[in-house]
């Protein structure tokens, strides 16, 4: 998934899960499979695995496994469009991860936070999650983390001038407008699903425009395309 391979990530999960019928065993699964298939947009099954998470660590009672399963629920959630039915199964995931002392895994979970408060049009709380989840990467060496944040809050430099030619304009990165606006709502957090319903075309015509999207700008990942346009202050 890391490299972009999204459609092979999806199946080699949904292979494991099919080949796997104990529960606990399914639930070593079921977190990487919520996380490909909101990558994948594909949030019915995103939802169900969820679900499941939440279904078992109810029968077996275990403060961990229900730490998983509240943050794959609301990663779903927040995915879904429900920026506020997010935060609270996020922050009781937080909240074990606090007390059990695993501090990598709360940073991580304050993140997704961040992007629920600034979904609301709490930037300030959004800020706040941020730098709080900045400073726990920092004292743990998480630099890649680190960097990732430190992207998102650069500032932004001057755009450059688009080139006075025929045809639609494009600017020196090579998105021609509508791309630039799909870019847009990635970096917010939209799944293809939604800029979808946003735009008024099929989700298969914004498929196209992130591929389009990654090659364009040479990147692999929603995750590093959102990266790049704050870098380039398209986002800030």
């Amino acid at each position: 998934m890391a490299q972009g391979r999204i459609d092979v990530a999806a199946a080699a999960t949904r292979r494991v899960l099919s080949a796997t019928t104990d529960p606990l065993q399914r639930t070593r699964f079921l977190p990487a499979h919520v996380e490909i298939m909101l990558a994948a947009s594909d949030l019915g099954e995103a939802r169900r695995a969820a679900d499941e998470l939440c279904a078992i660590a109810d029968d077996f009672g275990m403060e961990i496994l229900s730490a998983v399963a509240q943050h794959a629920k609301g990663a779903v959630a927040l995915a879904e469009g429900d920026a506020r039915g997010a935060v609270d199964p996020l922050r009781r995931a937080q909240e074990v991860w606090q007390r059990i002392g695993a501090p990598y895994l709360s940073a991580r979970i304050r993140l997704v936070v961040a992007r629920a408060f600034q979904a609301l049009g709490d930037e300030d709380g959004a800020a706040l999650e941020r730098d709080g989840a900045k400073k726990v990467f920092a004292e743990l060496g998480a630099a890649p983390d680190v960097a990732a944040i430190e992207a998102m809050a650069a500032p932004a430099p001057a755009p450059a001038p688009a080139p006075a030619e025929a045809g639609p304009k494009r600017s020196a990165h090579g998105l021609s407008a509508r791309e630039l606006e799909v870019l847009l709502l990635v970096a917010s957090g939209k799944t293809n699903k939604i800029i979808a319903r946003e735009l008024f075309v099929s989700e298969k015509t914004v498929d196209r425009h992130v591929s389009n999207i990654f090659a364009k700008l040479d990147v692999p990942s929603r995750a590093a395309a959102t990266a790049w346009a704050y870098q380039n202050g398209l986002v800030g």
